[in-house]
């Protein structure tokens, strides 16, 4: 209705449940004043109903009332000739046709109506009856239905999927969408296969010698990298080190962070020599700061969709999935929804690198959300002991786009980001979980890079 009357429309508004006043009131709730383009006509029941001295048996009341209400209906919109008409709800018009024949006729009756003046009709239904009564869906050019989830933790979602369209090839399946100050916001569901951009498949460097060596000479841009390890183990900022190398190529990029809070982000990672706060004040690195919890996958990829379609973004660190997975364990179809954003981001070329934190610190560890499969690089990083002492050692397992070290290195976190040592020949259990190292105390990294 608004949009209609912001273009110079006629409008009008049938409620049959809801008082005027309670309209206009339920729309200043939201920020939206309801112009006088906007007509609202209530269809209450007949005075004659309510008085006592005029009440007859001989016909029932609700065909009194629905042959009032429909006269007035019509009389309404012959005075107004509107171009969108709103019919709120097709469950009092169900209850005062009382058989399912005779809401059907009167269905018809008003559609054929309408269609003679070129009116766009949305007829609401709020479902109150046992079953969903599919009356109508044979009569309507469209049928949408909205729904509302309630998780067991956060906020409801709401969804909507568009049952029937004719003449319209519609995008199937659920859709989120959400209810603002601004309207309805819906997010159609993501296909990345349906975008596709032409861009240089280039070698991209971290600006860390041994790192890159590591890696066989880098990442490929429009790929994506899995960062896997437990906590603590320097998943962030490996990424960030990404990060800094894309902004001093005169890239930019996005950072959607679920499990760490912005503050303390930008604090840790200015000691290691990376200043996010600034570049992000400068324009080069979007961060924000994802609560899962209020957020539902649609609209996520969507913030991704829009970093990367309006800032020109060309790096994005998701970070991490596993706070994503945790705030929605309700979400059975969460792979899918990364695939498609993974997807979409390499068809745009961007190059994506995703955390995800283990669960445990030592033995065997899984990953809650397993998208190794999905992931073009996969970098695994461990603890491991050696002379009473706690380490990290990092390898590559996997990497579609080209060779890369088999070896693993210890690497460690200094005041100037991720230093890495020669291979190690004599650590074994990596890939079990338990690593032990049998070799010299010579032969392990005494801080100098490599």
């Amino acid at each position: 209705m608004l949009q209609g009357a912001s273009e110079g429309e006629r409008t009008l508004y049938v409620t049959m449940s809801e008082t005027e006043a309670e309209l206009r009131e339920g729309a200043a709730s939201r920020g939206w004043t309801l112009p006088p383009s906007i007509r609202i006509l209530e269809l209450v029941p007949p005075e004659a109903l309510l008085d006592a001295d005029q009440r007859q048996t001989l016909i029932h009341a609700s065909e009194l009332e629905l042959g009032e209400s429909m006269e007035r209906l019509v009389q309404e919109v012959a005075r107004v000739n509107p171009d969108r008409i709103v019919l709120d709800s097709l469950s009092e018009l169900r209850l005062l046709a009382q058989s399912s024949l005779r809401y059907r006729r009167q269905v018809l009756t008003l559609k054929h109506y309408f269609a003679s003046l070129g009116a766009t009709v949305l007829m609401l239904d709020d479902l109150t009856t046992d079953t969903w009564d599919r009356t109508v869906h044979s009569v309507a050019h469209g049928v949408i239905r909205l729904e509302q989830l309630a998780p067991a933790y956060g906020a409801e979602r709401r969804r909507l999927r568009v049952f029937k369209y004719r003449g319209t090839a519609f995008r199937g399946g659920f859709h989120d969408f959400i209810i603002t100050d601004k309207g309805v916001s819906v997010f159609p569901r993501l296909v990345a296969i349906e975008h596709k951009t032409r861009f240089a498949r280039e070698e991209l460097r971290s600006g860390n010698a041994a790192l890159d060596q590591l890696l066989g000479g880098g990442v490929e841009a429009g790929s994506s990298t899995l960062l896997i390890g437990p906590a603590g183990t320097g998943k962030s900022l490996l990424a960030m080190t990404f990060v800094a190398a894309a902004i001093a190529r005169g890239e930019k990029a996005a950072i959607f962070a679920f499990d760490e809070e912005i503050g303390l982000l930008f604090k840790r990672m200015k000691a290691f020599g990376i200043d996010l706060e600034t570049l992000r004040k400068r324009g080069d690195v979007f961060v924000e700061q994802v609560d899962a919890a209020e957020l539902s996958p649609g609209e996520f990829s969507h913030r991704v969709r829009a970093a990367v379609d309006e800032r020109g973004i060309k790096t994005v660190v998701i970070d991490s999935l596993t706070g994503y997975e945790a705030a929605m364990p309700e979400e059975r179809a969460l792979v899918l929804h990364l695939h498609e954003i993974l997807l979409y981001l390499n068809r745009q070329g961007v190059t994506t690198f995703v955390t995800v934190a283990q669960h445990g610190l030592f033995g065997s560890m899984e990953s809650p959300v397993d998208i190794t499969y999905l992931a073009d690089t996969v970098v695994l990083l461990r603890y491991f002991e050696a002379d009473g002492d706690i380490r990290r050692a990092i390898s590559i397992v996997k990497k579609r786009t080209g060779r890369h070290e088999s070896t693993i290195r210890e690497f460690r976190i200094t005041e100037g980001g991720l230093q890495l040592g020669e291979p190690l020949r004599s650590l074994q259990g990596v890939l079990r979980g338990t690593p032990l190292y049998t070799g010299a105390s010579t032969a392990l990294f005494d801080g100098n890079p490599a």
